[in-house]
């Protein structure tokens, strides 16, 4: 029984520190990944927002969002380790807060926590209520693992004894086993708050029973980052790798100096448990500056242990140095908005070799883009946001409106293109029928149909040109062309499910791909027609003309609140 209650307690703890991190992030809403986004300015500027991101959400999960960035091309692999880097400072910062032995306030942080989460009106105090609530599981969790270990001491220190820092056997094999447990669990905070309890539990009596351990959580934590990788791009992959190779060189850096920390630290204020709490904190300072002034060569030889023969995704436009020149920002946007239709262009194709087969790297790359455009999607409408902080002209003010509204119909033509993945491998088992072939011959004219449009799309939206009705009118031909293959089809399904020429649950599912390509093609319709409104079009020769900086609150001062009400 005390094994399970050690367990539970365990349990308690990973469970708090899930709630913890959901709430704090949900608490933060957007500004986490606007702060990311903002993090490429320098590479202390990304140490910064790293040790924010990696105090809130732990660094493996800050690792896996800058994968996200990364594959979406809104980041660089050079940009993304400054921020890296700070994230492994601000994991060992969340643990100096649990080293405070706050087990006595676990209850009324639980009891105000569900209070407030349940009766808050504001969505953010409630989500502080889940972290609050998160806070007090964690403490109640350790309390609970040190109680249920703290009579079998005995019995465990021989165990511990095994794994002890105080010989190179012991520090090996500690730092091996915790990586291990760690990686298992994917929570260094689970294996750190552990070796807290145990302190507790007076197993662990000196900084050298507790460091091995330390050493080893924050290598096996890489293992959660390895894995959200799968399946992106390569720069997003080497991003999880500089992450394990940095918590390497961190590792064997802090075990050769282990004796250094042993004799320095206890000389710091506070018991064992903040003992271990600043060793860990510093170890990953130190290494972390060691780093950061190489961060191109540490890129570099990032790129150079992985190598790709794939490319690496197409870096994203939107440069906030060109925010001074609004008129160059908006062909950057112009450009952003290309790239995330070419997106869209190339998981349709994929989308379409599922029709004759399973392809898990297809459906892979499909999840990845479409993570990608919401990205963009966001991204692209805190840049407009930013383009407005500047004296705009009439044209360039209408054209953010527009250019706002391309962007939300792309990125629902990104979840579409999705469905359509879904639907595909729904209709694989009936591929293998012969009855089957005309109805792939149908799809497959829609799917022509539907990429003529994409591409005609991504064509207009290139800002070299400057005829943008014409293309407009091209993408409406194409849509019109659609339109009719469209009806055709969905009438083919009628005929041969009437007919008893296919099963029910297949007219189902064919109908619902017809239904998503007339979805796409309504978006692609939008922005075409949004191409069509006045003040749709680019100035070459305004590109590098300045403009000042132009406050909301003056925007407000200039209106006319009686000439306003007077047009109404």
């Amino acid at each position: 029984m005390k094994a399970l209650t050690v367990i539970g307690g365990l349990a308690l703890f990973i469970f708090g520190m899930t709630i913890l991190t959901d709430g704090l992030k949900k608490c933060a809403g957007d500004s986490l990944r606007r702060i990311l986004a903002r993090a490429t300015r320098n590479p202390a500027y990304g140490l910064g927002t790293g040790t924010l991101l990696g105090l809130l959400i732990q660094s493996s999960a800050a690792t896996v969002m800058l994968a996200g960035f990364i594959n979406a091309g809104l980041m660089t692999l050079t940009a993304s380790i400054p921020v890296m880097l700070g994230a492994n400072i601000g994991t060992t910062l969340s643990m100096q807060m649990i080293s405070f032995n706050l087990a006595d306030c676990c209850f009324a942080a639980i009891t105000l926590g569900v209070l407030l989460n349940l009766a808050a009106p504001q969505p953010r105090v409630k989500q502080a209520g889940l972290a609050l609530t998160g806070f007090g599981l964690l403490f109640l969790g350790m309390s609970t693992m040190s109680a249920a270990i703290a009579p079998y001491r005995d019995t465990f220190v021989p165990l511990f004894t095994q794994i002890h820092g105080a010989t190179p056997g012991g520090m090996i094999r500690g730092i091996l086993l915790s990586a291990a447990v760690t990686g298992i669990i994917q929570s260094s905070g689970a294996v750190i708050g552990m070796s807290f309890a145990l302190i507790q539990a007076g197993v662990i009596t000196d900084l050298s029973g507790v460091f091995p351990i330390l050493i080893g959580a924050n290598i096996g934590t890489c293992a959660s980052a390895l894995l959200g990788s799968i399946g992106a791009g390569i720069d997003a992959r080497r991003s999880a790798v500089a992450h394990l190779v940095f918590n390497l060189f961190s590792g064997v850096a802090a075990a050769l100096s282990a004796p250094l920390f042993y004799r320095w630290i206890p000389l710091l204020p506070g018991d064992l448990i903040h003992q271990a709490a600043n060793a860990n904190t510093i170890k990953m300072i130190i290494t972390a500056l060691m780093i950061l002034p190489f961060t191109p060569l540490y890129a570099a030889f990032i790129r150079r242990i992985t190598p790709s023969k794939k490319a690496a995704p197409q870096s994203g436009f939107l440069d906030e140095k060109l925010i001074p020149m609004p008129e160059q920002a908006l062909h950057a946007a112009m450009n952003e908005l290309q790239r995330a239709v070419n997106l869209c262009r190339e998981s349709l194709q994929l989308d379409r070799t599922l029709l004759t087969g399973p392809d898990a790297k297809s459906v892979r790359t499909i999840n990845q883009n479409e993570k990608s455009i919401d990205a963009i999607k966001l991204a692209f409408r805190d840049y407009l946001a930013h383009i407005t902080s500047r004296v705009l002209s009439r044209r360039q003010a209408v054209l953010i409106q527009h250019l706002d509204r391309c962007i939300v119909e792309i990125e629902r033509i990104g979840d579409h293109v999705k469905v359509l993945c879904n639907l595909n491998i729904r209709l694989q088992p009936y591929s293998k029928h012969p009855f089957f072939r005309t109805f792939l011959e149908k799809l497959d004219l829609l799917y022509t149909r539907i990429e003529t449009i994409l591409t005609n799309l991504s064509l207009s939206l290139d800002p070299k040109h400057q005829n943008y009705e014409a293309f407009a009118e091209k993408i409406f031909e194409a849509r019109n062309l659609y339109v009719e293959q469209s009806a055709r089809t969905k009438d083919f399904i009628v005929e041969n499910v009437s007919r008893n020429g296919c099963p029910p649950l297949l007219g189902i599912y064919l109908n619902q791909t017809v239904v998503t390509f007339d979805k796409i093609a309504k978006h692609c319709k939008a922005v075409a027609g949004a191409q069509k409104k006045p003040f749709f079009w680019l100035k070459n020769n305004k590109l590098n003309r300045p403009s000042g900086e132009y406050t909301e609150q003056k925007v407000l001062q200039d209106l006319d609140a009686g000439e306003y009400l007077d047009t109404q």
